[in-house]
């Protein structure tokens, strides 16, 4: 398991992902008295009626024990005689509405893993209310169904327990933060879905114009512009639970075409303000939905520079204590040629150090340079060294290459340990970084062990401002082209492009990006400019953001924001590995909706209302 996937480590307990009961006049119905989470030894002889699924069945010579689960959980029924008879017909998931007694189990009989696992009902009433068909998949155990057919019945796989506790604790997280917000003096307000298309960074769905033949709306990638020309009209502190639509591949920590964010924008504040007030949110948010322990605000800092000189990546898990150092000093009059070379073309050579208990076998190093050739896919073949320590005595792979003084040198400059082993590289810096970055993650799982029970949160700040696109040579915007760059007009106007810096910044957790923002540009001038670097005519800039420009040039308020990404959030607080486990109707990974049949064909007088003309592909 990667260090960047939560596993077992994030695990919710049972108490912090409960489902909630709700105020009982309102559960109470024709149907039942109680849920089949609530009965206890202080109903033992009380007549009640529960409803609900039948999960698990078990016939014990004409006595049948029925597991009945419903939203909230799950009481054992006890059917006998006639009803017992009855209930052998129905078929596990059918619905049924039960009367009977409460009475105690007894002694050795009692189910720790319920909450009414000390009591049992026997039913003297029994309704079928809907019977279930053959099912695809078995809902009371993982039988490891194939996705597409989970995901054709999604209804069913929410009934699986796991899963339907992510949902709730989806529905907690999204209650919580909205309680926090408005703690925090935010007012809630709901921005445009069809609005115009925004460079964002992604491809946009496009929606064809009925009204409007030829022309087309875009579903929005984020709220960025609304957001703004919020903070512009004089509302103060904005935030929404924001649905954003992006035309993008899945990942595993991303879900296809839809996702929600907690969305906000601050007016007349600076980036340290806006750090302050998220560091309260994700602190309370964390905190009120997890047990884990939290270190309190202010979090940990880095540089998108010193995070990938450190992390090898802007999204480093503090949990895991490794770090990359850079050791060229160390090897500056190496007689190695392959350190000699990097130094002698303006390279560097970087090394991991881990303490150990026992030194790892001859197999476990060469599956890591195996590993690490293999990174990088453009240019394979990276090449990965390695030594192990026990006290002064060393050995690996070029350890005749490395002097005494210089394994010395080696294991002062990393502050290690009597026992332990160093993977070293050398080469182009901005090569070998993320390599390093994948292979720190690799030995933090493996060797090094990642801290358990805590959440360790982290800012990168300062990203470049502009990247180099590779096609065409020019420059591109490396994150939101609305943010304000360091400096100003004046960065856009003297410095090369590519060393100007953004007042952009990304909330980090266990390696996964939570949140993305940055303080506003909030003048035309540096916004006509800052889109002229990336090949934006003035013109181009008026047509495409017109209502910001205009929006500018009545009074625009210093301002900025940032957007966490709520599935992203769950996926960790409920110790899942995959987006989709906590996405009620997820996307299967090619987008489609194998739920609904969606993308689906149209008719030809839908086409003709919205003007659009279907071309045959080409072959």
């Amino acid at each position: 398991m990667s260090a960047q996937q939560p596993g077992s480590q994030h695990s919710a307990t049972t108490e912090q992902i409960r489902v909630p009961q709700g105020p009982k006049q309102y559960l109470q119905s024709t149907y039942r008295t109680h849920t089949c989470a609530e009965l206890s030894n202080n109903n033992v002889d009380s007549d009640v009626a529960l409803s609900g699924w039948v999960m698990r069945k078990r016939d014990h010579g004409g006595v049948v024990f029925v597991d009945l689960r419903d939203h909230y959980g799950v009481t054992q029924v006890v059917f006998s005689g006639a009803l017992g008879e009855e209930m052998q017909k129905i078929r596990q998931e059918s619905v049924i509405a039960i009367r009977g007694k409460v009475s105690a189990r007894g002694p050795g009989l009692e189910n720790p893993k319920i909450t009414t696992g000390k009591i049992e009902v026997h039913a003297s009433y029994l309704k079928l209310l809907s019977q279930c068909e053959t099912i695809p998949f078995q809902i009371a155990e993982d039988d490891n169904a194939p996705e597409p057919v989970r995901l054709k019945h999604r209804f069913l796989e929410l009934r699986r327990e796991k899963l339907h506790r992510n949902i709730i604790m989806r529905n907690r997280v999204i209650k919580t933060a909205r309680e926090i917000m408005h703690e925090l003096g935010f007012a809630e307000f709901h921005t445009p879905i069809l609005t115009s298309s925004s460079p964002e960074g992604a491809r946009d769905f496009i929606v064809p114009s009925r009204l409007h033949p030829g022309k087309f709306y875009a579903l929005p990638q984020a709220p960025q512009q609304f957001k703004q020309l919020l903070m512009i009209a004089g509302f103060d502190r904005y935030f929404q639970i924001a649905p954003c639509f992006r035309d993008e591949d899945a990942r595993a920590d991303r879900s296809p075409g839809e996702f929600y964010q907690i969305d906000m924008e601050l007016s007349f504040v600076e980036q340290e303000d806006i750090l302050r007030v998220n560091e309260k949110l994700m602190y309370e948010l964390f905190k009120r939905c997890s047990s884990f322990k939290i270190d309190e605000p202010p979090f940990p800092r880095f540089s998108y520079s010193d995070a990938m000189q450190q992390f090898g990546t802007d999204k480093p898990d503090l949990r895991n204590r490794l770090r990359i150092n850079d050791v060229s000093k160390v090897f500056s009059d190496s007689q190695f040629r392959v350190f000699q070379e990097a130094l002698n073309t303006n390279g560097s050579i970087r090394a991991i150090g881990v303490p150990v208990e026992a030194l790892p076998s001859r197999k476990y190093f060469d599956d890591s340079v195996d590993f690490f050739s293999k990174l990088d896919q453009e240019e394979p073949g990276l090449g990965l060294a390695y030594l192990s320590f026990e006290g002064e005595a060393y050995k690996g792979s070029i350890a005749k290459f490395v002097s005494a003084d210089e394994a010395k040198a080696l294991k002062a400059s990393l502050g290690l340990a009597e026992k332990a082993v160093v993977f070293l590289a050398a080469g182009r810096t901005n090569r070998i970084l993320p390599a390093l970055g994948k292979l720190r993650t690799k030995l933090g799982t493996e060797l090094a062990k990642l801290e358990e029970g805590v959440w360790r949160f982290c800012w990168i700040t300062d990203f470049p401002f502009y990247e180099k696109n590779e096609e065409t040579g020019g420059v591109d915007f490396s994150h939101n082209p609305f943010s304000m760059p360091q400096g100003g007009l004046d960065s856009l106007l003297n410095k090369p492009p590519l060393e100007i810096l953004a007042h952009q910044y990304d909330f980090v957790c266990h390696g996964y990006e939570l949140a993305s923002g940055g303080v506003r540009n909030h003048t035309p001038e540096v916004m006509y400019k800052a889109f002229e670097l990336t090949g934006y005519s003035r013109e181009d800039v008026d047509n495409k953001f017109g209502g910001m420009i205009r929006a500018f040039t009545y009074g625009a308020p210093p301002h900025g924001g940032i957007a966490h990404g709520i599935e992203r959030i769950v996926m960790l607080l409920a110790g899942e590995e995959a987006i989709r486990e906590v996405i009620a109707f997820p996307l299967a990974q090619n987008g489609e909706d194998l739920l609904m049949g969606a993308p689906s064909n149209v008719s030809e007088k839908q086409l003709r209302e919205a003007h659009v003309m279907l071309r045959p592909l080409p072959k």
